[in-house]
């Protein structure tokens, strides 16, 4: 095939197109197949099969995209059309040619677009098959193109079916005419059975000459029961509209059996009836067409089956059986693998679990790869939870198990969200969505264990979905606002700093606390630009103070997990001191536990500069969780907070005090300075004094407040602002 691309050959390409009698969208299964096809393998949201006349593209088949065509001038695919391969846009908006372009610069937006023409025998591109996005992509690879252009190929395969039938519905001539150079095996057999057409095709798919064939019963080359297939399919009354055809045998000259594809019509010659068949050779069809659907359904790593089967599988549970779970498993410490041992290493670690995982299930249960270190497990037919949690327990023990991985030992964990049908969800959009909140939740209680989907999940997703949509208007409109709580001396109450802490002042619901949005925050991409702002507001109030009132006041800020994905943290904060012309030493950073079990690996060095710079760096809540007494060594700590829950329970819990106490000796240990949280009441205060324990906020001496508020109390006291609630409860310390 002699490919023509250089727009020489539009007359006769129209001439092609027109062929095919395709002015609209093809209503054929065949098509809608090859499109969902495209758009598994390759991970899009539009596939579309683009055929492009003089004036305008058309799309005869497609998902994803509402239109039904556009003008030839803006087209994508009338560039396609005119390369020699297939045409790779990785971001539009970066191509001189296509940034204007209103399809990018309005709907749909197009921001990625790869686009494989089809191109008949003879070199003529009728159309592409193509694939975008809306975000840019990069890394089309070159067996990336190869599949494209195979997906392309059969899509060809079934337009030229569909020519060949139109071409018969005209007239005998005319199909003989195109049947003579058509690539396709086309026979004309009479009413009896007897060959009256051959075509060099078929002579070469079938090794008889025409001189040899004509006049003799089609039964030499085909089963006997051939006229009778052939006779039903031409006397369909949609076979010629519907591309309808069946898949038979037929005996090569030399025995040789061929599996082809067979499609016929019917035509009557001076009132006899004669018969069209359409052969086209699938063996190549058919090792392609597997290929291709193992791509779309198959993890080439770990040979399970790939998302898109596993929901092909649970929606043909929901639909057989009155049970089913899922259970999502999520490998834990997965990311320290690849750091220690690299990609290859790492790929050997799930091709070993997902052998695990085909240890823990039953016969006929489904072991999928999600994609990174995510897999599920389908169990048809399984409703008892306690079932669920025998399966559950034993994926985490055996996944748990030591393994050997280029001479390392490796120990992994794994956590696990356990959904089941009904109860937990009807579709399997809903089931897999509850499977994977009961997951978040036991990585966010401490991983290595499994949690069941409970209705509260999905009422915070909701909430949090509900928020994520409000939270930029929000900021461009100034809704957010720092509130700032004391942190107060509980030797003689004077005022020592303050933590800033984020409010929403919401147009609708009023002011609210971190609590209501933050799991929203955090999940957007809102964070990062948010807690920059936060930083900088805290640190010039407290500038504002410190010379307004010469109180020597340390504020504290929270930081989001998502500050330190940028890479630039450090730098954000020298420029928030340099701005205000506060000193480094008057700012404390807080960190949290679940922060550092997140972003391990990307947190310590923007700390070290920091804390070198002489920023203080807090552990927030320390003792609520799995905290490793390593972290108080690897991390250039300055300060532990304890946790409001055991200042609050400390009077009546010896465990909860006993806790505190060894925080407390922990902190002096490592010469780190400890607050405790909640402080609500005065013999809490004096508890945690006769411990130890030098500063305080809570409740006690305020809640947080708004910048003015704490204003006019700093006016009115200065910086011994609490003084007098100490002498109530030691008058011998202050008098």
């Amino acid at each position: 095939m002699q490919e023509r691309t250089d727009g020489s050959d539009e007359e006769e390409r129209l001439t092609a197109l027109a062929q095919y009698g395709i002015t609209d969208v093809l209503e054929e299964p065949a098509f809608d197949r090859l499109v969902q096809l495209a758009a598994s393998i390759f991970n899009v949201p539009v596939v579309l099969v683009s055929l492009v006349e003089a004036e305008r593209q058309f799309f005869a088949a497609g998902r994803g995209l509402d239109v039904c065509e556009t003008s030839r001038d803006i087209s994508f695919c009338a560039h396609a059309i005119r390369q020699p391969g297939v045409t790779v846009i990785p971001d539009a908006r970066d191509d001189v040619r296509f940034r204007a372009n209103p399809l990018v610069t309005g709907e749909p937006h197009i921001r990625f677009y790869a686009g494989a023409p089809l191109r008949t025998a003879a070199g003529l591109a009728l159309g592409t098959l193509c694939l975008i996005d809306r975000v840019p992509r990069s890394g089309f690879s070159e067996p990336d193109c190869r599949n494209l252009q195979d997906l392309a190929a059969l899509v060809l395969d079934r337009l030229e079916l569909r020519r060949l039938e139109l071409a018969r519905q005209a007239s005998q001539i005319r199909f003989e005419n195109i049947a003579a150079t058509s690539p396709d095996a086309i026979i004309c057999v009479d009413d009896a059975g007897r060959v009256t057409f051959w075509n060099a095709a078929a002579a070469q798919l079938l090794g008889y000459p025409a001189a040899r064939i004509l006049g003799r019963s089609i039964n030499v080359v085909a089963p006997e029961h051939f006229s009778d297939r052939l006779r039903y399919l031409a006397t369909q009354d949609d076979a010629l509209t519907s591309g309808r055809t069946i898949e038979i045998v037929v005996t090569h000259a030399s025995g040789r059996v061929i599996p082809v594809e067979l499609s016929g019509s019917m035509w009557r010659d001076h009132g006899r009836p004669s018969f069209g068949a359409i052969l086209r050779d699938i063996t190549g069809r058919r090792s392609n067409e597997e290929r291709l659907f193992r791509l779309a359904h198959i993890d080439s790593l770990t040979d399970l089956p790939n998302r898109t089967m596993l929901r092909t599988r649970l929606e043909q549970a929901l639909a057989q059986e009155q049970h089913v779970c899922v259970i999502m498993v999520d490998l834990d410490g997965f990311k320290d693998v690849n750091d220690s041992l690299g990609h290859s290493g790492g790929d050997a670690v799930l091709s070993v679990v997902a052998g695990r995982l085909q240890e823990c299930v039953r016969p006929g249960d489904t072991v999928a790869r999600m994609g990174g270190d995510e897999f599920a497990l389908l169990l048809p037919g399984l409703g008892d939870a306690a079932a669920a949690t025998e399966i559950a327990d034993s994926v985490i023990a055996s996944v748990s198990k030591l393994l050997t991985v280029e001479g390392q030992t490796i120990n992994i964990g794994a956590s696990a969200g356990i959904a089941l049908f009904p109860q937990h969800g009807v579709t399997a959009r809903e089931l897999l969505g509850s499977a994977d909140l009961a997951l978040y939740q036991a990585k966010a209680e401490g991983r290595n264990c499994h949690r069941f989907f409970t209705a509260p999940l999905r009422e915070a997703a909701a909430s949090k979905r509900a928020f994520q949509g409000e939270l930029t208007r929000a900021f461009r409109e100034s809704e957010f606002v720092l509130f700032y709580q004391p942190q107060v001396s509980l030797n003689d109450g004077s005022l020592l700093g303050t933590e800033a802490l984020l409010r929403w002042r919401h147009p609708e619901k009023g002011l609210l606390t971190p609590g209501a949005f933050l799991p929203a925050l955090e999940a957007g991409l809102l964070a990062p630009q948010l807690g920059d702002w936060i930083v900088r507001t805290a640190c010039r109030q407290t500038a504002i103070w410190r010379e307004r009132y010469g109180v020597p006041l340390q504020v504290g800020v929270n930081l989001f997990g998502a500050q330190f994905r940028t890479g630039d943290l450090a730098k954000k904060v020298r420029d928030a001191l340099d701005a205000s012309g506060l000193s480094p030493s008057c700012l404390e950073l807080e960190i949290t536990e679940n922060i550092l079990l997140r972003h391990d690996e990307q947190m310590i060095a923007p700390l070290r500069e920091l804390h070198s710079m002489g920023v203080g760096i807090a552990f927030d809540d320390y003792g609520t969780g799995y905290a490793s007494l390593s972290m108080l060594k690897r991390y250039p700590l300055t300060r532990l907070k304890i946790d409001q829950s055991f200042v609050r329970a400390m009077l009546d819990s010896p465990p909860d005090a006993a806790i505190i106490r060894a925080i407390l000796h922990l902190g002096h240990s490592f010469a780190l300075d400890v607050i405790a949280e909640g402080v609500e009441t005065w013999d809490q205060a004096e508890r945690l004094r006769k411990k130890g324990c030098e500063v305080a906020q809570g409740y006690l001496y305020s809640p947080a407040l708004a910048p003015h508020d704490l204003d006019r109390r700093i006016q009115r006291k200065g910086d011994q602002l609490f003084l007098d609630a100490v002498r109530d409860v030691r008058p011998a310390l202050v008098s």
